[in-house]
């Protein structure tokens, strides 16, 4: 049977959404009378989410289970669950229903005129506090400046794909994966629906600050090379600058002698400019960190157990 429609959820400690969050997809799904499958990646959850799933998919053949073998994060749980995606679209959604399952009718629409990629923007973020929101807006303005890549603002995860832009990102074998970034990459002819984002159903966010913070380096490192280019323009203007006092204080000498060299001069440009190397070192270092990860070509993901998708396991096998 040909599925039309592939929902992929990526998971993590999330018993306490799952009864909702089905109930909301279903109540979406079923009037649009199409083939669809509910991809479910566990991401090694430790509460009871995967008994959970275990329960629902033996009462809805059409919730299907892929259960890593450890936590291996969110951006690799969803390339996961892509990957075992079997439909002519596919949308990636949250378990939280911070992105409303009702507009998948929107997003539906969309592709059926003809769009490949229909992204869902935030038009406000409810529940997120002033910080989050400012920080929010300024990693979206700074990778935009940054990179060439058009990465659409106030826009997370939740999109429509059609399948061949599926099998395109499925060609993308990074182990650090920014999916915003790379959802933009692979091009195609894209558009957009607003939607309001709700609070939490339940629960509290796996994201920190520092989460956050590490999740933004990821993605202008992954798709920008400004920063090793803004080290070495500013070692070169350091370097003018100091041709540059270097002759004022040789013309100075000439002209009215010497005076006695001052401590506390001498110890702001040592560690101003040891200061500019450790961090120019740190740079490069976070570059180096990322080839040596895709050298050794380890697996995205280990997958432990699947549960309705068996069948693609066996395919792979052989």
């Amino acid at each position: 049977m040909t599925i039309e429609l592939s929902i992929v959820i990526p998971m993590y400690n999330e018993e306490d959404n799952l009864e909702h969050l089905f109930a909301r997809l279903l109540e979406v799904l079923t009037p649009l009378k199409i083939t669809y499958e509910i991809i479910c990646v566990n991401d090694g959850s430790k509460d009871k989410t995967l008994k959970q799933l275990i329960d629902c998919h033996q009462s809805n053949p059409q919730i299907k289970i892929v259960n890593l073998s450890r936590n291996f994060g969110k951006e690799i749980a969803l390339s996961a669950g892509i990957d075992y995606a079997q439909g002519k679209a596919v949308i990636p959604i949250d378990a939280d229903l911070q992105d409303p399952p009702e507009l998948i009718h929107e997003l539906v629409n969309k592709w059926r005129e003809g769009y490949d990629i229909v992204y869902a923007t935030r038009r406000s973020r409810q529940g997120e506090t002033w910080v989050k929101q400012f920080t929010a807006k300024m990693f979206y303005k700074v990778i935009g400046r940054m990179t060439e890549i058009k990465i659409p603002p106030n826009t997370g995860d939740f999109r429509l794909m059609d399948r061949k832009v599926v099998n395109a990102i499925k060609q993308l074998p990074e182990r650090t994966r920014f999916m915003k970034g790379l959802f933009a990459w692979v091009g195609y002819r894209q558009t957009f629906v607003l939607f309001d984002r709700e609070p939490r159903f339940q629960g509290q966010t796996k994201w920190n600050y520092w989460k956050l913070w590490n999740f933004a380096l990821d993605g202008i490192f992954s798709f920008s090379l400004l920063p090793l280019k803004i080290w070495t323009y500013l070692g070169l203007i350091i370097s003018l600058l100091s041709l540059a006092y270097a002759s004022f204080l040789i013309l100075k000498t000439l002209i009215v002698g010497t005076d006695v060299p001052g401590y506390a001069s001498l110890m702001v440009a040592i560690l101003f400019l040891g200061g500019v190397q450790l961090i120019s070192l740190g740079v490069i270092g976070e570059y180096l960190g990322r080839v040596y990860e895709e050298v050794k070509a380890r697996p995205l993901y280990l997958v432990s157990d699947l549960w309705g998708l068996e069948y693609l396991q066996l395919e792979r096998l052989n």
